[in-house]
């Protein structure tokens, strides 16, 4: 169900914290639908007009100079609340060695690894099967094409597609509208 605004296939990994297959069988058991937050556009902003620089800070991940939305950390920190966050970015585990600390995380995030893409299908899908199975998701990203959209309808689980503008990246009314979801899937309990 969808709610819209190639070889193997990779894993979940965290190169310092364990072994793949021992955080997926923690993250089954996790009763939070999973938010899969791309970065760049999403919270690292870009293609604004220079006289209208959105407020964030600048930091450099290898040489290349990101502007992180003011807002990033604020977002992330309700949204944790309500769901299981993990980066679903090219950044890999960059995202937990220039982030965390940039924004002010409690902690690392899960991140997802990506095996070079068919050219049939979105480059990152094959990793968010894997590592989602028939888990609840929702999947913030500025890059979601018409195959992600058929993908998310196409699933059995309940899925919500966020689409960001680059230059603006995730907004209140997005966050408010994943939190509302979220609430949404939460079972209601019946009165004895």
């Amino acid at each position: 169900m969808v709610v819209s605004s190639t070889g193997t296939a990779p894993s979940l990994t965290d190169r310092r914290a364990g072994k793949a297959s021992e955080a997926f069988s923690t993250m089954r058991k996790n009763p939070k639908p999973l938010l899969l937050m791309d970065i760049d556009g999403v919270l690292s902003l870009f293609g604004f007009d220079s006289d209208s620089r959105p407020e964030g800070v600048w930091i450099n991940v290898d040489g290349i100079v990101h502007l992180i939305s003011a807002t990033a950390a604020d977002h992330l920190q309700r949204l944790g609340a309500a769901y299981e966050l993990v980066w679903c970015s090219g950044w890999e585990e960059k995202a937990n060695e220039h982030l965390v600390g940039a924004i002010g995380l409690a902690g690392p995030l899960p991140f997802l690894t990506f095996a070079p893409g068919d050219g049939r299908r979105h480059w990152k899908l094959a990793s968010i099967e894997a590592h989602a199975a028939q888990r609840p998701l929702a999947w913030v990203d500025d890059a979601h094409d018409e195959g992600c959209q058929r993908w998310a309808s196409e699933r059995e689980a309940p899925t919500l597609l966020v689409a960001t503008d680059p230059a603006v990246g995730l907004t209140e009314a997005q966050v408010v509208e994943l939190e509302r979801w979220a609430r949404e899937l939460r079972p209601t309990s019946s009165a004895s």
